[in-house]
């Protein structure tokens, strides 16, 4: 390899595509293709991650704040939704993940400390009791919660 992988990624990575490209395969850095290719899959999920953390925390800040509702919140759940969708309209695959009650479980949790934090309550519910499909349906704001 004439670029190390470690000294600088953006010149090891355009080598390695003239590599790919002009079919010089014998000479492609293997171990760390193969690693990036990875990263990609898990930087998927943690976009996915990332962005469902956010809608579940301002679900619950509508439903156990109802004084303190705004358009911002609503824009907020509304672009989360929007960002969603189009993330997994482009990477149908991390559909999956929605069903996986292992990783809802860990989102779930970050939710509630993302909101927690936010709110400084402490009284939000332990599971989720919105279904997927209310969580994605742009009609749906969760009733206040005493």
């Amino acid at each position: 390899m004439s670029t190390a992988y470690n000294s600088d990624i953006i010149a090891w990575s355009e080598e390695q595509t003239r590599l790919l490209r002009s079919g010089n395969f014998s000479l492609l850095d293997i171990e760390h293709i193969a690693e990036e290719i990875e990263d990609v899959g898990k930087s998927e999920r943690r976009e996915l991650a990332s962005r469902m953390v956010i809608l579940l925390a301002h679900l619950l800040k509508w439903q156990f704040q109802p004084g303190r509702r705004g358009s911002s919140w609503q824009r907020t759940i509304k672009e989360q939704r929007r960002a969603i969708q189009a993330h997994l309209k482009e990477t149908p695959s991390l559909k999956v993940s929605l069903g996986n009650e292992t990783w809802f479980d860990g989102i779930w949790a970050d939710a509630l400390a993302r909101a927690i934090d936010e709110t400084g309550l402490d009284l939000f519910p332990e599971d989720c009791q919105w279904s997927v499909e209310q969580i994605f349906d742009p009609t749906f704001y969760p009733e206040a919660q005493d």
